[in-house]
């Protein structure tokens, strides 16, 4: 079925950085008729609450960008926290969407949950054929319960309405730049930022700096979601990767982000440190067969990013 300007979208996690460039790129597109809740407007991790809001709101569409993230030390040091967050939202989400005939909903899985030594670009088939990244197990077998139980849906009713899709490390606007629980990307800029601040000649960060990254802008992720969601999708192979081709290693990253906040001081690897998974590239062949490619370029992302960190970081108790 076609899907219309005027159908209901329900944003589920509409304020961190995925979610929000849904919101961005939907309105962008001509979609006003958007569905936004904050947490504690509702809270997914209730299974009532969920069924009831969508009893009452009957959302045509669902993008669940949701969920407990965070970096390595969060992953290591919550491992619980961030299973029961992930686990109980998405069942609640998918049971609710199916119960209350949804058309169609993209649930966000992630690429941690790739084996760690995976042939590089990783091909969804290799999903499931080795061990993933220790550092990030719980989060990875969370998300990969909540991918397949979007699969198993489509399987035992028939109807391929549940689309679940796997970004590389996204970065963009309303990201965390808190180093304690952001991602490696937002996590540089807050750290490179305030070593310029303090005016200092030496920064030391995490591991070795060998490692590699593939990076993707929020609003290439989002108008990828919006093609699926207005798109034929029955014929299309599920999960889906979404990546650009392109990675960088870690040191690679630190030196792009410190030429774009001016830092001119010394970067000092603490090797002690974890790595985490040696690479992680994704084969987006299915995506890009579908008429999708990225459009934003990786140093203007970054540049606008700091922007955003500069114009809006400060004023968010998130990042103090």
């Amino acid at each position: 079925m076609k899907m219309n300007k005027g159908d209901a979208i329900f944003v589920a996690g509409h304020t961190g950085l995925i979610g929000s460039a849904m919101v961005r790129c939907l309105r962008g597109t001509g979609f006003e008729n958007l569905i936004l809740k904050s947490h504690a407007e509702l809270d997914l991790t209730d299974a009532f609450l969920v069924e009831q809001f969508f009893e009452q709101y009957s959302p045509k569409y669902v993008i669940l960008a949701a969920g407990r993230v965070g970096g390595i030390i969060e992953n290591q040091t919550s491992p619980a926290d961030f299973m029961n967050a992930n686990l109980a939202i998405q069942l609640n989400v998918l049971k609710a969407a199916h119960r209350t005939d949804v058309r169609k909903l993209i649930l966000f899985a992630s690429s941690c949950m790739y084996p760690r030594e995976c042939p590089q670009p990783m091909v969804e088939t290799a999903l499931l054929s080795g061990y993933p990244e220790p550092t990030s197990l719980a989060y990875a077998v969370s998300k990969l319960a909540g991918m397949q139980m979007c699969l198993a849906y489509n399987q035992q009713y028939g109807e391929q309405r549940f689309i679940p899709v796997i970004p590389n490390s996204a970065f963009g606007p309303n990201d965390n730049f808190d180093p304690k629980s952001g991602h490696v990307l937002s996590s540089l800029i807050r750290r490179f930022h305030e070593a310029v601040q303090a005016d200092s000649k030496l920064l030391t960060l995490w591991g070795s700096g060998n490692p590699r990254r593939e990076f993707i802008h929020a609003d290439d992720i989002a108008n990828a979601c919006i093609s699926l969601l207005s798109g034929n999708t029955e014929a299309l192979k599920l999960p889906l990767n979404i990546g650009t081709g392109v990675d960088f290693s870690i040191r690679e990253l630190a030196e792009a982000i410190a030429k774009v906040i001016g830092y001119s001081g010394e970067i000092e690897w603490d090797i002690s440190k974890p790595d985490g998974a040696p690479r992680k590239l994704l084969d987006s062949g299915r995506i890009r067969s579908f008429g999708w490619k990225p459009v934003v370029n990786f140093e203007e992302g970054l540049r606008s990013t700091y922007h955003w960190y500069l114009e809006n970081a400060f004023n968010t108790e998130k990042y103090s």
